[in-house]
Parts: structure tokens; C-alpha cells; sequence
């Protein structure tokens, strides 16, 4: 379990192809790893294989790399990090799974005053979870959805802080990013399909 508040910039240090699938050696600021723990690396849950202090990899399977970006990932590559929230933690974003839903397209990133407005084209099945005000994580990173503007566009109105502290400064037009529904509304969802299908 995560809330999609970022605390680590990592950078992948080596990509090799693995009997354990495609394994990621990233380099971060975390300390006392314990090999079998979950970190979020873009908001993908993904277990520790191996760890030490300032290191850890990762690996993922097929079915992880044809639902995500992380084919994509190669040295140098910098990710959101989040370790699993412990009991005690402070709930400070929401309630994210590390599950990606989705890859939305980057449609256009631009400065209006003090926010930066990125426009993300989302595929059907995350669109119809999507509500005014609601949460929605973005590589990892808890946001509100600041306004759906079109059919399958969200609109996201990023802080400064957000652009300091994760890598959603960089994203440009054409960027793939992860997208992950408010488990909420999923439930939701699946409670109604009986209903709307009129069973």
C-alpha cells in the first residue's frame, strides 16, 4: 500500500535481461532495504530482489512490461520512488496500490501563472473512473484532477513543490506515464456493472 507522495528520485543505474525477467539496478538515497519489500517505482509495485544502502533492483515480468512503460527504461532513466507506507504512517495523498491501470500520452505541458498544466490523454476504461477534484496517480505521484476538459483528456495543475520533488517537470508532449484509478471508484464500478447491464 502507497499514497503517491514521492520520496525518492531514483536512477537506473543497469538494465539486463534476467531469468527472473527484465532487472533494474536503481540507484536512490534509501537506507535499511529489506530484499522482498515493495517499493513503487512510477507508481508500479515492484518487489526488492536485491538492496543495500543507496542501491536496490528490481525485476519485471512480461505481463508487467506489456501494461507499463518500464520496457522503456534504460540506464540513466530517473523514476519516482515510494516505499510501502507503514501502519503508523500519515495518510498524506491517497490510497494508491501500485497497480497500473493504464498508459496515458502527454498531450501538452505549459506554464499558466504559478501552476504547470499538463493535459494527458488517458485511455477509455481510466476515463470513466475519472471525477472533478478527484485523485488520480500519475507515475507514482498522488494529484487531483483539476478538470477533464475533452473525452479521455485529464488536465493536471502541478505545483511547484511536485515539480521539484518528482520527475513530472520533464514530462513533454509524446511522454508515456502511469496512470492508476482511485481503487474507490473501481469498486464502485464493479459493484454497478450488474445494474447497468440490467441483470
Amino acid at each position: 500500500m502507497f499514497t503517491g507522495l514521492v520520496d525518492d528520485i531514483g536512477t537506473i543505474r543497469a538494465v539486463a535481461d534476467t531469468a527472473a525477467g527484465r532487472t533494474f539496478t536503481i540507484a536512490c538515497s534509501y537506507t535499511g532495504l529489506v530484499v522482498g519489500e515493495s517499493i513503487a517505482c512510477n507508481g508500479a509495485c515492484l518487489t526488492v530482489r536485491e538492496g543495500r544502502d543507496g542501491e536496490f533492483a528490481v525485476a519485471a515480468v512480461v505481463t508487467t512490461l506489456a501494461r507499463t512503460t518500464i520496457g522503456d527504461w534504460q540506464a540513466g532513466s530517473r523514476v519516482n520512488l515510494e516505499r510501502a507506507m507503514r501502519a503508523s504512517d500519515r495518510f498524506g495523498g491517497h490510497i494508491v496500490q501500485g497497480h497500473v491501470d493504464g498508459v496515458g500520452v502527454v498531450r501538452s505541458a505549459r506554464a499558466q501563472g504559478d501552476a504547470w498544466l499538463i493535459d494527458v490523454e488517458v485511455p477509455a476504461d481510466v476515463d470513466e473512473l475519472l471525477v472533478p477534484h478527484g485523485s488520480i496517480t500519475v507515475d507514482g505521484v498522488s494529484l487531483t484532477v483539476n478538470a477533464l476538459p475533452e473525452p479521455g483528456v485529464l488536465q493536471l495543475s502541478i505545483i511547484e513543490h511536485t515539480l521539484r520533488h518528482t520527475t513530472l517537470g520533464a514530462l513533454g508532449p509524446g511522454a508515456r506515464v502511469h496512470l492508476e484509478a482511485d481503487v474507490l471508484g473501481k469498486y464502485v464500478r464493479r459493484l454497478l456493472q450488474p445494474r447497468l447491464r440490467g441483470d
